[in-house]
């Protein structure tokens, strides 16, 4: 039963479609009635007329899957069709016909565009006054059926309306659930990128350098290769909370990270800090950004020197990270940099990378943290 009265939220049901129409024959009582009372050719008249006016009815309701279909020339037929029954048999027939239009009225609302359904209740209402007073039917009887008429109309209209909205609404939780689907993958392609991109690094460095230690100091050698693996489980567990959406980048472990993965590459480390603690959020943020900014210089700068600084400036903390590597002239930073920036602009912050004036690199990046914090 809970089929007949609740409908799918993308467009009403057949079978509940079906019910309430049929419901609405309810209201044809008196037009059967009267025709019970016709006699001689009149009456199979009037038999034929409420046969093919039901008829048209249903086909007027069933002529299209959803009720917000666009409309073909078939169902422009039918509903034409069924809009000259509604009109023309009242005054054909007499007062006991009055209340066809009321049909009309529905069908309008519920199959017109959205922001003309309300006009097409107005003019079945008008059709009501002036079939009326074609068969000179009283003034009561006419206001009465006109006022039966807009509020089922309207209600039909009010119906659609929240039938409408609450298909917008579906739509709309699927589109947030994909968004958010979305965003988490870049999610994890961000924390992927940087978690990994920085050990890579030193596995490949620590490999070579256990390389080259292999004939002529053996006991070193498998050291480095101690180290390798210790880095390798330690990406695998920093993957692994990635996925769970857990990690959060601790400043003074990248710091330590960072100087190790310096030192490995032969890069003389200098480390500056000055200032209160940093908030949680801040100190995630700049390890993030050390970790890059690290990975950056070991893969590509070539520099034999690399300078860490963080400070406040007033209410906003400051991170930044500069080498006396090759870069020079333009640079476009990469997905490493660009997801660094996502995340820091979340946050309220900003970050700067670009060549200095005298070769090397530079990113420094600025984050709000408030001056109670």
């Amino acid at each position: 039963m809970n089929r007949l009265f609740q409908g799918d939220v993308e467009g009403p049901e057949l079978l509940q479609r079906a019910f309430w129409m049929s419901f609405g024959l309810l209201f044809l009582a008196p037009v059967v009635v009267a025709v019970a009372n016709y006699e001689g050719p009149r009456l199979w008249l009037g038999i034929a007329a409420l046969l093919v006016f039901t008829l048209t009815y249903y086909a007027a309701a069933f002529v299209r899957w959803h009720w917000d279909d666009p409309f073909t020339v078939r169902s422009l037929v039918v509903l034409g069709v069924f809009a000259l029954l509604a009109v023309g048999l009242p005054p054909l027939f007499g007062l006991e016909w009055m209340g066809l239009p009321v049909y009309l009225a529905f069908v309008l609302a519920m199959s017109l565009p959205l922001r003309w359904a309300a006009v097409g209740v107005l003019v079945s209402m008008a059709v009501v006054i002036g079939d009326g007073l074609l068969v000179g039917a009283p003034a009561p009887m006419i206001g009465g059926i006109a006022l039966v008429l807009l509020a089922f109309g309207m209600m039909m209209v009010a119906l659609r309306h929240s039938r409408t909205l609450v298909a917008q609404l579906h739509e709309a939780r699927g589109e947030v659930a994909r968004l958010a689907a979305a965003d988490e993958r870049l999610r994890i392609a961000r924390d992927l990128h940087d978690l990994l991109g920085h050990s890579l690094s030193l596995i490949v460095l620590k490999s070579e350098l256990a390389r080259r230690l292999a004939e002529r100091d053996p006991a070193r050698a498998v050291a480095e290769i101690g180290d390798i693996e210790s880095v390798a489980r330690s990406s695998l567990a920093d993957v692994r909370e990635a996925i769970s959406g857990y990690r959060r980048r601790d400043l003074g472990e990248e710091l330590d990270g960072a100087r190790a993965v310096l030192a490995a590459a032969g890069v003389d480390a200098t480390v500056r800090m000055s200032g209160a603690p940093l908030p949680e959020a801040a100190d995630g943020l700049f390890g993030w950004a050390v970790r890059e900014s690290v990975t950056n210089v070991v893969r590509h700068a070539r520099a034999s020197r690399c300078v860490i600084e963080m400070g406040r400036d007033g209410d906003d903390a400051l991170l930044e990270v500069r080498d006396n590597g090759r870069a020079k002239g333009k640079h476009v930073p990469g997905n490493g940099l660009n997801g660094l920036s996502e995340r820091v602009a979340a946050e309220g912050g900003t970050v700067e990378s670009g060549s200095l004036p005298g070769g090397g690199f530079r990113v420094a990046v600025r984050v709000p943290v408030g001056s109670g914090s």
